[in-house]
């Protein structure tokens, strides 16, 4: 074949091979299906268990998997201590609150027990917010796993890309776009609010400073006002609310019927009816007889924000405890030295040498 037309043919596959290499599968489904077949079956298990006595932890593993996942992607940054010399996502002030990390440590020793350094905890922190919604009446998620665990981890990053409790529709949206989500996406995700529960510190402005002006918020329904200000007086740092008002244990569409109905328990959820596109989906959902179409869509949209920064193809690693990072692996020996060859001068003089010895030991033969 002509050199010119095995040239056009391999330029016509460059965009092709350009294509694949920057759209790499970041998860896929049953990844631990040789690995450690169990382990899907060991997380529910373990969370049918959990939710048993806390089912609380519902709310609070979902949001793990979001703050996880949007801080440095999908990788259990999150789960990380502080040090010495750094101070972690965890110890963040957005994520004072962050609950849940018992459960990952519990079924990490589990999974370690059954199949030492395959699971990671990224995968842990995904399964679990999967299997919250499915025991909280919710859909049963097919969700991909396949992810590693990032090394590092510092709480400066928090603030950059987690949004308050008080953030306006602006800031969520932008957000959100910075990570390919959608408003539609936003107002989604936004119902796994439906499950678990806020401290009052997170609203309590909304209740006795509305503004900075003394009042409350008169996007808050009066009934509700009341109903919140005694589980909440003033400067209350402990007690934990609803953020559904109808019903914070079952994943229903009673967060969204709420929202419409002045009980938005968050100033950003509060926000969702500020956007066009937010407040269509908040209203239709309201109205709805039926969760199809929610458990649909939050299917979709969860399986998005899971893929988020995702470390595969042997980036990352597979941390032994999920808290801390694994030792660093001892340095590898040092090779030694090659022998280092003679210099010409030396080889020269190397012959010389051997050449008289030749010589003198023919003469000696001769003579003795």
């Amino acid at each position: 074949m002509d050199s010119k037309i095995l040239m056009t043919v391999f330029l016509s596959f460059v965009p092709v091979l350009l294509l694949l290499s920057s759209t790499e599968v970041h998860v896929e489904y049953g990844a631990y299906n040789k690995t450690c077949p169990q382990a899907e079956q060991i997380v529910y298990g373990e969370m049918v268990n959990i939710l048993a006595t806390s089912p609380d932890l519902a709310g609070a593993l979902l949001r793990l998997h979001y703050v996880d996942c949007f801080v440095r992607g999908c990788e259990a940054s999150i789960l990380l201590n502080s040090t010495a010399d750094n101070k972690a996502e965890k110890d963040a002030e957005l994520n004072k609150d962050v609950r849940g990390y018992e459960v990952i440590d519990r079924i990490k020793a589990k999974l370690e027990e059954a199949c030492p350094g395959i699971v990671s905890c990224a995968d842990i922190i995904a399964l679990t917010a999967r299997d919250s919604i499915r025991l909280s009446n919710g859909p049963n998620i097919l969700i991909g796993t396949g992810r590693r665990d990032g090394n590092g981890s510092s709480a400066s990053d928090v603030p950059l890309n987690l949004p308050s409790a008080s953030a306006n529709i602006t800031l969520l949206l932008k957000l959100f776009d910075k990570y390919n989500l959608t408003a539609q996406d936003l107002v989604v995700l936004s119902g796994a609010h439906t499950i678990g529960k806020a401290h009052c510190y997170s609203f309590s402005d909304r209740l006795y400073n509305y503004n900075g002006n003394g009042s409350s918020d008169p996007r808050l329904d009066a009934n509700y006002q009341t109903v919140l200000k005694q589980q909440c007086i003033p400067n209350n740092v402990t007690s934990l609310v609803g953020l559904d008002a109808n019903n914070a244990t079952a994943f229903d569409l009673g967060y969204y019927s709420g929202l419409s109905q002045k009980k938005g328990l968050l100033t950003s959820d509060v926000a969702l009816l500020d956007d066009t596109t937010t407040n269509a989906y908040v209203l239709l959902q309201a109205n709805n007889t039926s969760t199809g179409q929610f458990f649909a869509d939050f299917t979709k949209s969860l399986m998005s924000m899971g893929k988020i920064g995702a470390l595969t193809h042997g980036k990352g690693e597979i941390r032994k405890q999920c808290s801390v990072l694994n030792p660093a692996p001892p340095p590898a020996p040092t090779p030694s030295p090659a022998p280092k060859s003679a210099s010409p001068e030396m080889r020269s003089a190397f012959s010389s040498v051997l050449s008289a010895c030749v010589v003198l030991s023919y003469f000696f033969l001769q003579f003795y």
